[in-house]
């Protein structure tokens, strides 16, 4: 729950229905969102922005994201 409310404040400006797509694909696969933050954690601690890092993440997930929000 805490978390949610954390990414609604992150996502201010982003269309509710867009919000609400994106809280679904994490609560249905939590276990995938958890291992992204994980590996966006580590990249940080070798140095890289955390845009840096999430960017680099995102992209080599880029398929299984796409599948999980159904595009």
């Amino acid at each position: 729950m805490l978390m949610k409310q954390m990414l609604k404040k992150q996502m201010k400006g982003v269309p509710e229905s867009e919000q609400e797509k994106i809280l679904k694909a994490i609560d249905e696969n939590p276990g995938f969102f958890t291992n992204i933050a994980t590996e966006i954690q580590a990249k940080m601690k070798t140095g890289k922005s955390q845009m840096d890092a999430t960017m680099e993440v995102m992209g080599q997930h880029q398929d299984k994201l796409k599948q999980i929000m159904g595009k």
